[in-house]
């Protein structure tokens, strides 16, 4: 297992090393968003090499396309737009300015290792052999109810945003989005969940239990954290917030109310 940690964190570490130094070229530090996704295929990709097997290679391919499309998805979405305010308000500062020790710390050295840690059901799966094939596939079926939400849920948001300011409502509550109000960010943690299941959950209680923290941690930051909620504090200063919040729930989807 010490073996499979190493060589997850040094992919990690490659991945946001490359993307640090793309970054600084560019002065704009909301590059690791991108490398965000790409840090987990680049670390299931080299355990799936290190110790081939078709579960080690399942997974690959699970994490592969849904880091891939992230990837995409917020490079097309960032094409043309300036340095997050997140970062600038995290460094005190537009782009590299805080100092490059600052930024690889705090920014790309921190997501390499979250990025390690949220990882370990990966870690597990590449050191031991799968005991039940079935829990496998119960994971597998989390997995893809999470990357339906987060793709249709974008798909919706973009086809929300393209239409004329002026001919379309004030909040996106069709859809998905009257579901829940955010759709990707519960994808996401769906994601996370249907991995840990098909990969450490697989092998046995032990190393399921032993990694579970790994999916909740995913799920905590994104909801209470960095993602919905963070995102809400500007959204709810919307006109007509206020009604859509009472209908429809934060996180956990359930069928719309009028």
């Amino acid at each position: 297992m010490l073996t499979q940690a190493v060589v997850a964190i040094l992919a990690a570490v490659v991945v946001m090393g490359a993307t640090a130094a793309v970054s600084r070229r560019r002065d704009r530090v909301a590059d690791v968003d991108v490398a965000w996704g790409l840090s987990f295929v680049a670390i299931a990709l080299a355990l799936a090499a290190a110790w081939p097997d078709t579960h080690s290679w399942l997974l690959a391919l699970l994490v592969a396309l849904w880091g891939g499309r992230l990837a995409v998805h917020i490079a097309r979405r960032s094409r043309g737009h300036g340095e997050d305010p997140r970062y600038e308000k995290m460094l005190g500062g537009p782009g590299w300015r805080a100092g490059a020790a600052t930024v690889l710390l705090r920014v790309f050295g921190t997501q390499a290792l979250v990025a390690w840690i949220i990882s370990f059901p990966l870690q597990v799966a590449a050191a031991y052999d799968v005991q039940w094939w079935p829990v496998v596939w119960v994971g597998v079926a989390i997995w893809a109810v999470g990357v339906y939400f987060e793709v249709v849920g974008d798909a919706q948001l973009e086809a929300y945003k393209a239409r004329p300011r002026e001919s379309r409502p004030k909040i996106l509550d069709t859809g998905l989005w009257g579901w829940t109000r955010h759709p990707n960010y519960f994808g996401d943690a769906c994601v996370w969940w249907g991995l840990w299941v098909a990969g450490a959950l697989s092998l046995g209680w032990v190393p399921g239990l032993a990694t579970v923290f790994a999916p909740a941690a995913m799920t905590f930051f994104i909801r209470n954290v960095t993602g919905a909620k963070l995102l809400e504090r500007t959204m709810s200063q919307r006109e007509g917030w206020a009604e859509y919040a009472a209908r429809v729930p934060l996180f956990f989807p359930r069928p719309p109310r009028s």
